[in-house]
């Protein structure tokens, strides 16, 4: 259950005229937010995901609830960089602004897979997607941050601790092993959390936060295999959270004051700030050298 009192409903303020990107946000916590936020009065929201009849699905319920807000279904394959960088181009194309972008979407303990592009299927969708998505816009959240309060949000997972570090030279191989699965998606999410503390340090303009959601009970999931299902739910007893309670972190983040976050760091439910970091997670030079693989791996797209 969520640790604090925030209410999404009496604790977030008035988002007339911001433009919001919200990357899964056809399903699970990223459609949530979206629905949560849509109350909120932005001029438009954008849901990417690759699945159009699941986004209609969102947009519809947003509707009928009465928001007046646009919401827009951004396609976009994270596991492909061509797929990311359309997306992002699109963006740029029609938005003169964008003062929130959330990076939510993810998979999670899936089989041994390469990307479209050979990278590690986790470490490809939920870290190097959604950063080559962030760099391709960054010139329009820099202009917006000119006259307004941007933020990056990244969501990670304490699963980032079952990575004690991170080979770069692996990430271009399925990488199996004893739990393999787990010790893929622990490196994609501790990319995530050292991602977002880079991004502070480069463009201190801009608030950049990661996040855990804390164990929900979503697709992400229900769709794991017995085995692996069952790993988590032995692991995280009185825990696992309804779908509209594992959206109170990001939403929080949204909606926290600016002076209220700290830029670069870690929250756990519901905005606390994490003091219980792995070394790994600690480690500014791992940081500063996923950067740089991330930069060349990437500048191709740019």
């Amino acid at each position: 259950m969520p640790t604090t009192a925030f209410n999404p409903e009496k604790d977030m303020p008035d988002m007339s005229g911001k433009v919001i990107l919200i990357t899964g946000g056809t399903a699970g916590l990223g459609a949530e937010t979206a629905r949560r936020l849509a109350k909120q009065s932005p001029a438009h929201i954008y849901i990417s995901g690759r699945n159009a009849a699941a986004a209609d699905k969102v947009i519809q319920q947003i509707r009928q609830a009465g928001s007046k807000t646009v919401v827009t279904f951004l396609k976009c394959d994270l596991a492909s960089l061509d797929s990311v960088r359309h997306a992002a181009e699109r963006i740029l194309t029609h938005e003169s602004r964008l003062d929130i972008l959330m990076c939510n979407a993810g998979i999670m303990a899936v089989p041994p897979g390469l990307t479209t592009d050979g990278y590690e299927i986790q470490f490809g969708t939920n870290h190097l997607g959604h950063a080559l998505l962030i760099r391709k816009l960054l010139p329009l959240l820099e202009t917006t941050a000119a006259a307004a309060d941007v933020r990056i949000i990244i969501l990670t997972s304490l699963g980032y601790k079952f990575a004690r570090g991170m080979n770069f030279d692996e990430v271009r191989s399925v990488q199996e092993g004893t739990l393999g699965s787990w010790m893929r998606y622990g490196r994609s999410k501790l990319a995530n959390l050292l991602y977002a503390r880079e991004l502070a340090r480069h463009y201190p303009a801009l608030t950049s936060v990661s996040l855990t959601p804390g164990v929900v009970n979503t697709g992400l999931v229900e769709n794991l295999g017995l085995f692996n299902r069952a790993f988590v739910y032995l692991t995280t007893l009185g825990q696992v959270q309804k779908t509209e309670e594992g959206a109170y972190n990001q939403l929080w983040a949204v909606s926290a004051p600016k002076n209220s976050l700290q830029n670069g760091q870690f929250y756990e439910p519901v905005g606390v700030l994490s003091n219980k970091l792995s070394e790994a997670a600690k480690d500014a030079n791992l940081a500063r050298q996923l950067w740089e693989w991330t930069e060349d791996a990437i500048k191709a797209y740019l």
